[in-house]
This record gives structure tokens, C-alpha cells and sequence, in this order.
């Protein structure tokens, strides 16, 4: 409300201001024809100029700005993956009873094109997958997310990161299965229905893992190509990946 007022104290000045230099100028050149050609000329160039910021140049900032978080939200997940997702996303496949399967699909290249990418991400978006928790050490996991709880943390208190919809999805899916873990004290004693309560936020976790990895692969092959070719040699679908280049 003081802004508002304070708004409209300024607009009143200004109008007074300017009626006062208009009266002035007729007083001294006494010639109202001089003062209503400039003076319909500027209303009529405020159209232009409010056509120009607003639907131009503000269009222009606007995108630019998007552009620079966007570039600011890739580099964090490019962190994400390095500090945690790729370990993390290993370790879930390995216990993937229908990896091999989808292994042949999780293989990019140097040739993969952005169609290839959208292709391979809309048949992910129709698979179903699913975990094996027998074949997954829950204590190495949990010492695995307690090492990365801090940083979790502070990528969760990024404010920028609530415009990418899908990688906060899987933070707070990676972030909720910590909790999960952390808060049990011991680890080799669930079994039952815990113990299916906790497969289902690895299944959770996992999936949210594959479909962001393959977007942050997308976005490497397109601005990073020697990004690209370090996240090909560090693949954690790839049996076979080597981080030696040796063709």
C-alpha cells in the first residue's frame, strides 16, 4: 500500500512538472501551435516506444534469462551425476532383472542425433521398470546417500532448480529414499512389508534416474561434445565403457 501510494504521489508530481514547463514555454514564445505538434507527436511515439520494451526488448531479456538458468540448472545436474547419480544409477541397474534388454538401448553414441534422444525417451516413458532388492547391498546404498546427505541438501535449497520440473522430481525421490535409510538404524533387519515399502522408492528413484540421465545426455551431445564423450565412456549401462580412449 505505500508503494502505491508513493507511486501515485511521483505520478502526480510528474504530471504538475510537466504542465508547469508547457505553461512556461507558452508564457515565454506564446505559441500553443509549437507546443500541441510536439506534444501529440510524443503521446503518439509512447504506443511505439511501450510496443518496443515491452513485446521486443523485454521478450529479448526475457529469453536470454531463461536461457542463462537453464544453462545454470544443466551445469548442476552435470554435478549431480558426477557426485552421486552416476554410482547411484549403477548400483540400481545391476539389480534391473530386464537390464540386458535395456541396456541395448541405453548405449548412445557420437552419432545419436536429438530425434534419436526423443525417440528413446518416449519408449522409457512406456516402460515399466522394475528392481530386484535382493541383489542390492542396502547398507552400501545407505552409506552411499548419507555421504551425499549435505549435498542433497543444498541442492535442494536451490531455488533455481524449482523451474526444471523433472530433475526436481528426482531429487526429492533420491532425497526421500535417503531419509528412508538414514533413519533406520539397522539396515540387515527390514524384511516383509518394510522391506517392499523400500523397494518401491528404489523403483521410484531408479526411474526418475533413467529418464534424466538420458535428457542430461541429450543436452551433452547438442553444447558439450567433449562432455558427450566423457559421459559415453562413463556410462552406467554400458558393461563395456572405459574411460581410456582407446580407438
Amino acid at each position: 500500500m505505500k508503494n502505491l501510494k508513493w507511486q501515485i504521489s511521483l505520478g502526480i508530481i510528474l504530471v504538475f512538472l510537466s504542465i508547469l514547463f508547457y505553461t512556461i514555454h507558452y508564457f515565454i514564445f506564446r505559441d500553443p501551435h509549437h507546443i500541441f505538434i510536439y506534444l501529440i507527436g510524443d503521446i503518439a511515439f509512447v504506443f511505439f516506444e511501450v510496443l518496443l520494451v515491452t513485446l521486443v526488448i523485454h521478450s529479448l531479456l526475457d529469453r536470454k534469462e531463461h536461457q542463462e538458468k537453464l544453462e545454470k540448472i544443466n551445469m548442476l545436474i552435470g554435478v549431480f551425476f558426477s557426485a552421486l547419480g552416476l554410482k547411484l544409477t549403477s548400483i540400481l541397474s545391476a539389480a534391473d532383472p530386464n537390464i540386458e534388454s535395456l541396456e541395448k538401448r541405453l548405449i548412445p553414441n557420437s552419432e545419436w542425433s536429438n530425434k534419436k534422444f526423443s525417440e528413446l525417451s518416449d519408449i522409457l516413458h512406456e516402460m515399466t521398470f522394475d528392481i530386484d532388492i535382493t541383489k542390492i547391498d542396502l547398507v552400501e546404498l545407505k552409506q552411499l546417500l548419507i555421504s551425499q546427505g549435505d549435498f542433497l541438501t543444498r541442492l535442494l535449497e536451490n531455488p533455481t532448480l524449482f523451474e526444471h520440473e523433472t530433475f526436481t522430481e528426482l531429487l526429492r525421490t533420491v532425497f526421500h529414499l535417503y531419509e528412508e535409510l538414514s533413519y533406520r538404524k539397522n539396515i540387515n533387519t527390514i524384511f516383509g512389508p518394510d522391506l517392499n515399502h523400500i523397494k518401491e522408492d528404489i523403483k521410484r528413484c531408479y526411474t526418475h534416474l533413467v529418464f534424466q540421465w538420458i535428457m542430461h545426455m541429450n543436452h551433452l551431445k547438442t553444447n558439450y561434445p567433449y562432455l558427450y564423450s566423457l559421459a559415453i565412456r562413463t556410462n552406467p549401462f554400458d558393461i563395456n565403457a572405459c574411460i581410456e580412449i582407446r580407438n
